[in-house]
């Protein structure tokens, strides 16, 4: 199949190779314009612009987009919307908000083209093992492009999810579980190195990876990274965020659902940006005024 790549970012360029070793031919734009010729001496087809690209597709234009979130989103939405033709199909996969993802399909929909919103998940590992894709959108659109979503994806690694919003929807709250799921191994890897106790934690988490009913890929990573480096002395306590909680704790709040798990850890890392807590202050001070508990002064 011949489908036109916009974007080859961590996850994008690798998609392409993905494709590309499964005789797909692609068309490629980035405005890296390095990243373009790069590519393309692993089998894609450069262009640079997006104009180009287009018009190298053939009838029923297929595009894939994988730009960050938000305007970058928008922009190349709306110069694609200018440029093609009833049938087409968008292809969103990046991890944009879900009910923008609506606002774009029915945008798409005035000028007949079909917008489809894809959740990717698999990182940059996503090329040897595969990406699990959830997607939603016009279902007559989504079967014309399986091939697409087969190659990229392991055997059973992806799912139609309904209708334009549900894609990103689904892969919203993964990535919102996946913050719980990270914040829990956190918490319990500091107990066991607080403990009095020598313990080798990577031996531990290594372990556990066999038969544990917390076996997991996530924990699969974490031994590799008490590998490189056993007590995390190169890294930083400090954790960003890329919306994706943020957004999940939003609809869970919309949806009027009690969701503890995820709020906290996303709160968590909220926490760890700060150099240092104005509420903590606040908090001992109460105690020393109430209880004449004892607080730590700077010198």
């Amino acid at each position: 199949m011949k489908i036109g790549f916009i974007g080859l970012g961590k996850m994008g360029y690798n998609m392409v190779r993905r494709l590309v070793l499964d005789k797909h031919e692609v068309v490629v734009f980035n405005r890296d314009k390095s990243k373009i010729d790069e590519i393309a001496k692993k089998g894609a087809i450069p262009s640079y612009s997006v104009e180009e690209l287009v018009s190298k597709l053939p009838q029923r234009k297929v595009v894939w987009l994988m730009v960050p979130s938000g305007k970058p989103v928008d922009e190349n939405l709306d110069v694609l919307l200018s440029l093609l033709q009833k049938d087409d199909i968008v292809i969103d996969g990046g991890n944009s908000f879900w009910r923008d993802s609506q606002k774009r399909a029915e945008k798409s929909a005035e000028k007949g083209i079909h917008f489809l919103d894809c959740g990717t998940s698999g990182g940059v590992w996503g090329l040897k093992n595969g990406y699990c894709l959830m997607y939603g959108g016009e279902k007559q659109a989504a079967d014309f492009v399986e091939p697409i979503f087969r190659s990229l994806a392991p055997e059973n690694g992806y799912v139609y999810c309904g209708q334009s919003g549900t894609g990103h929807l689904v892969k919203m709250v993964h990535n919102g579980i996946e913050y719980g799921m990270m914040q829990a191994y956190a918490e319990g890897f500091e107990i066991l190195k607080k403990s009095p106790y020598n313990i080798n934690l990577t031996k531990v988490a290594d372990a556990w990876q066999y038969g544990s009913v917390v076996r997991s890929w996530l924990l699969e990573l974490t031994v590799n990274a008490f590998k490189e480096d056993p007590d995390l002395e190169k890294l930083e306590d400090y954790v960003q965020d890329s919306g994706e909680g943020r957004w999940t704790v939003q609809t869970a709040m919309d949806f009027e659902v009690p969701a503890h798990v995820i709020t906290a850890s996303l709160y968590t890392r909220f926490q760890s940006r700060q150099e240092e807590s104005f509420a903590m202050k606040v908090l001992a001070a109460l105690r020393n005024q109430f209880g004449g508990h004892a607080v730590k002064t700077k010198e």
